[in-house]
């Protein structure tokens, strides 16, 4: 807007001569969106945006596109400092290949794009409700003897977090390497630094991650949406829940939450850790991360595989994406989902809608009270198209779940921070869990199930009933809802 302003006023007379070259420049950018390798959905958006905003649509994508990333997060060592630590051991993998044939493939994706290996003989434990996993976190730090790292999207001053944090600060007087990584928009425009300055003060590392600066940049949307806490490097904790009170119910915002989480320990917990200081290393000095890569012993009682993996909006591979499609894509019986965003582009709606078709089960559960009242807007709007082709969707009727989960045939599933919208697949840090003949995933299956019971059905006949206005709102919403 600045831009066009100056360039008027210097003019003078001869604006229009401006306003040809912003056409010109909208015109050629049209062409240039439109063969450039970028999902439909948001190639769509930015030509529908500059369609309707001629003098600014064309200079805003422009902005975003040539605006650098910070020099820290683009040299950061995602990928060129793990890949040596981070080696898939072929007896594991010929081992799945044997057990699950089916879910070879994307182990093998996963291992090759995501970085991170496949590992079996890993004990694990799920949990059906962010206040039950929330018991089990306290009483594994408490034995943590070495270090704790705990990475999260939000963080709020609460029972959740006071309570965190004395057990944190007495921690670091013990010795322990306590680390604390948060999001600098999710958490830091929710909170003042005093509330991190006390646990500095008491031998707590705290960095922010991402910043925000009042200043408009593509990095801004690149946010650590993960939770993860890893403990001496041999068991570590991650899925939807931040620390805030409403994740465990301790105050209501928008009904019961419903979240879930897992705690794993064994050799798969090196996965988290690396994924940890990957990001925290650039916020810092350089890292030994081999000094936090314990040897463990396997489990031998503990059955099937998993594979904990990060996706990164640095390397243009969207991994959690490709993750949930493979699954959809590969499952012959039912496939269970819920997510609390339901923003979905052409692909997922094929990917799902198809496996309706084939007679596979899909079922999805997402919230009856929202937290972003667009959001679920375009939700809706994309209900009929899903419900018509056999897809069945419930809303979570005591208010909202934030559970990020996918269970295929109950062999294989998906479990972590992962929502099915477009910032998580694209814009996003974010990380995931996949298991392969896991016990946990029918205790996965077993919630899923009861969690249904709970939930409301919707219909056709429900869709049709949405006030017009509504059904308006959710239509033009969702042509901008790469960009929401």
């Amino acid at each position: 807007m600045g831009f066009i302003f100056l360039s008027v006023t210097s003019i003078g007379e001869k604006y229009y001569i401006v306003y040809l070259l912003l056409v010109v420049l909208d015109i050629v950018l049209a062409v240039f969106i439109t063969n450039k390798s970028e999902p439909s959905s948001y190639k769509l958006t930015w030509l529908v945006t500059i369609s309707i905003f001629p003098l600014l649509g064309g200079i805003s994508y422009l902005f975003v596109k040539l605006s650098q990333r910070q020099p820290k997060l683009a040299d950061s060592h995602y990928r060129t400092k793990a890949r040596p630590m981070l080696v898939q051991d072929d007896d594991t993998a010929k081992a799945l290949a044997e057990a699950c044939p089916d879910a070879y493939n994307i182990s093998r994706y996963v291992s090759d794009y995501g970085l991170y290996p496949v590992y079996r003989n890993n004990a694990s434990e799920y949990y059906p409700l962010g206040e039950i996993q929330f018991e089990h976190l306290l009483a594994e730090m408490e034995k943590a003897e070495k270090f704790i790292f705990l990475e999260f999207f939000i963080i709020t001053k609460g029972y959740m977090f006071d309570t965190i944090s004395e057990l944190l600060i007495r921690k670091a007087g013990e010795g322990v390497d306590v680390r604390l990584m948060y999001d600098g928009i999710g958490t830091g425009m929710l909170n003042s630094k005093k509330i991190f300055r006390r646990l500095e003060e008491n031998g707590v590392q705290c960095k922010e991650f991402n910043p925000f600066r009042p200043m408009l940049s593509s990095v801004q949307n690149n946010r650590d949406h993960r939770k993860i806490v890893v403990i001496d490097g041999r068991t570590a904790f991650s899925g939807g829940t931040n620390l805030a009170d409403e994740y465990i119910n301790r105050i209501q915002r928008f009904g019961h939450w419903k979240d879930t989480g897992f705690m794993i320990r064994g050799r798969a917990v090196r996965n988290y850790t690396i994924m940890f200081l990957s990001l925290w290393e650039p916020l810092g000095d350089p890292e030994n991360y081999e000094r936090f890569l314990p040897e463990v012993e396997d489990d031998k009682d503990a059955e099937g595989f998993i594979q904990p993996f990060s996706d990164s909006p640095l390397d243009d591979e969207p991994v959690g994406k490709s993750v949930y499609m493979e699954l959809i894509n590969n499952a012959r019986e039912y496939v269970y989902i819920t997510t609390p965003y339901l923003i979905l582009d052409e692909e997922m709606t094929n990917a799902l809608c198809f496996a309706a078709k084939k007679g596979v089960e899909v079922s999805i559960i997402t919230p009856h009270i929202p937290d972003k009242w667009y959001v679920y807007m375009i939700a809706w709007n994309n209900y009929p198209d899903l419900l018509k082709r056999g897809v069945k969707i419930y809303e979570y009727t005591p208010g909202f779940i934030h559970a990020k989960t996918v269970i295929a045939d109950g062999k294989t599933a998906a479990i972590g921070t992962i929502n099915f919208d477009y910032r998580s697949f694209y814009l996003h840090f974010e990380s995931a869990a996949l298991l392969y003949d896991c016990p946990i995933i029918k205790d996965m299956k077993r919630d899923f199930e009861e969690t249904r019971k709970k939930s409301q059905l919707i219909t056709e006949e429900e869709c049709k009933k949405q006030p017009f206005f509504r059904k308006i709102a959710g239509s033009i919403l969702n042509m901008f809802a790469p960009l929401l």
